[in-house]
């Protein structure tokens, strides 16, 4: 065997060992935040509330996600914005629900 070719194993070990390491350390943190389907439809029915207050919105285009990273996970929130609504709405509204 090559000089090479036993430097070339001995970092394909390297590498197959960070892969490892991250799809670990994604596993983790999708079981440590334990979120279901039902949480996320809950949590963008709520959104679609509070955020309908201030603008118009397209809430059939409303799309609710959370991407994970290897160090972090986010919350993404994604609607069309048809308009702004006047603050006396806006304020109107706020009266409603309390």
């Amino acid at each position: 065997m090559r000089l090479n070719d036993l430097l070339k194993k001995l970092v394909n070990k390297q590498d197959s060992r960070e892969v490892a390491k991250k799809r670990l350390k994604f596993a983790l943190v999708y079981d440590k935040l334990e979120v279901s389907d039902t949480m996320l439809d809950n949590l963008q029915s709520e959104l679609m509330e509070v955020i309908s207050r201030y603008f118009e919105i397209d809430q059939n285009a409303m799309n609710l996600d959370i991407q994970r990273s290897d160090d972090y996970s986010a919350l993404v929130l994604n609607t069309p914005i048809l308009s702004a609504r006047h603050q006396n709405h806006a304020q109107a509204a706020q009266g409603h629900a309390g």
